[in-house]
């Protein structure tokens, strides 16, 4: 009877099942975010209906300082925790250099694309564009700020003025200091792994809204900006979007075949979600419990993904730091009538393997492309002229940053023989009731790293 009973339950639950909505992929919540938002912009533009433009704003607006909100804590309990994990892992310290040479070695195939772009199309001519129309940043970077700006002068003003490279500095000092003192600093850790928890949590509901902010970022970009706008950039915008989507599409997955040997359609399959967000939200750091989710998803164990995605979320920016400053370097020369030798795209390829961690993952580049413009001697006054279409090119920038935070670990974790190649056989987009922190705690384990041979 019992049998019985249970088998009908069963049966009215798969019914109930059955009759249920459809539920829509993230992937195309966020599509349709972004369709319905190039209409209302398209709408607000063309029909000048100023409330409808206020409103796309003020949605974009409350969902970048959404994310912004948790970046200072959310970086320096990331760096320290993630430093600190990398004692769970044998021959850490090669697995770390050997993560740091492929962000060198893809920040300059990336800045070889962008200066072959910008030779080949000459984005600068035949704009219309004058050095009158550009204007002076209202903060500059150079090597000596570069370099002076990562110490900061005391503990608090970071956090309050988002400073994120100061901020990644205290971690990784912080970091160092807690595997130093080993047992006696794990109260201190306890406490750090909690609260990274908590803010991956929180954010992770902010991810949520990601089809809401894609609709007010695109929608307000389009009511503002216009096509007539867009048309004088024309071939500066095309150069960035098939910059990043040569690297995208096609320098990353021969990495993949080649160096990993794995299926590059798979690790679209499985980080496409994080790719998505970041093309929306603009910020590498705010799409980080993303990006080292679907890295852990395809493969990557979880205590070197934790070390390497906050890591190069705030320093590996192939988009930000490698493509866009060669191609806006080329671009302000010719607008000012400067001829680059080969000692200046050497110079270029130079600031983008070595300044990239300026970008420091927030939205926008402008601090490393006046770090470009200063080593090259070109008036920091171009910086004006890029700064009108920054957000359009933003989009396409930091997610090609972020597809190049999650395929390192894996080419790193390939070679060294420690990726899952079950798991990225299998991996699939993210699902959000998975939650980002919301898993329950895998008892810690003892990542091995092979020996190189002879050691």
């Amino acid at each position: 009877m019992s049998t019985t009973s249970s088998e009908t339950s069963r049966s009215t639950e798969t019914a109930r099942s059955s009759r249920r909505i459809p539920k829509v992929p993230f992937w195309a919540q966020i599509l349709l975010g972004l369709v319905l938002g190039v209409l209302l912009g398209w709408i607000a533009k063309s029909g000048d209906v100023s409330w409808l433009k206020t409103t796309l704003d003020t949605i974009g607006d409350l969902f970048v300082q959404l994310l912004k909100l948790a970046v200072a804590p959310l970086v320096f309990f990331a760096i320290l925790v993630s430093i600190t994990n990398l004692r769970q892992v044998n021959n850490a310290a090669r697995l770390a250099t050997r993560t740091l040479l492929w962000f060198m070695v893809t920040s300059l195939i990336a800045v070889a694309i962008g200066m072959a772009i910008g030779l080949i199309s000459n984005p600068g001519a035949g704009t219309g564009l004058t050095p009158k129309d550009g204007k002076l940043p209202e903060h500059a970077g150079s090597w000596i700020d570069f370099l002076t700006g990562i110490v900061p002068k005391d503990v608090i003003t970071p956090f309050t003025e988002l400073k994120v490279m100061q901020i990644v500095f205290m971690a990784t000092v912080a970091g160092i200091a807690a595997l130093k003192l080993g047992d006696r600093a794990e109260p201190v850790l306890r406490l750090s792994r909690s609260a990274l928890e908590l803010l991956q949590k929180a954010l992770w509901w902010v991810i949520r809204l990601a089809p809401i902010g894609s609709l007010g970022l695109i929608g307000y970009a389009i009511a503002d900006y216009g096509w007539d706008l867009i048309s004088k950039y024309a071939t500066f915008t095309v150069d960035i979007y098939v910059g990043c989507a040569i690297v995208l599409f096609g320098v990353y997955p021969l990495l993949l075949s080649v160096f990993a040997k794995v299926n590059p359609l798979q690790f679209f399959k499985g980080a496409w979600p994080a790719i998505q967000l970041a093309f929306v939200s603009r910020s590498s750091v705010g799409t980080m419990p993303l990006t080292q989710k679907v890295t852990e998803r395809l493969g990557v164990p979880k205590e070197y993904a934790s070390f390497a995605v906050p890591f190069g979320s705030t320093t590996k920016m192939d988009g930000c730091a490698s493509i866009y400053p060669a191609l806006a370097a080329i671009f302000i020369a010719q607008i000012f009538d400067v001829d680059l030798g080969i000692g200046d795209y050497v110079l270029i390829a130079f600031v983008s393997v070595i300044g990239s961690a300026a970008t420091a993952g927030l939205t926008g580049a402008t601090v490393m492309l006046t770090l470009t413009l200063s080593t090259l001697g070109l008036p920091l006054e171009g910086v004006g002229l890029l700064m009108a279409i920054d957000p359009i090119l933003d989009m396409m920038r930091t997610a090609t940053n972020v597809a190049g935070q999650v395929v390192v670990p894996i080419l790193v974790s390939a070679k060294e023989k420690i990726l899952d190649r079950d798991a990225y056989a299998r991996a699939a987009g993210v699902e959000l009731e998975d939650g980002a922190a919301g898993e329950p705690e895998q008892p810690e384990q003892k990542v091995s790293v092979p020996a190189p041979a002879g050691a």
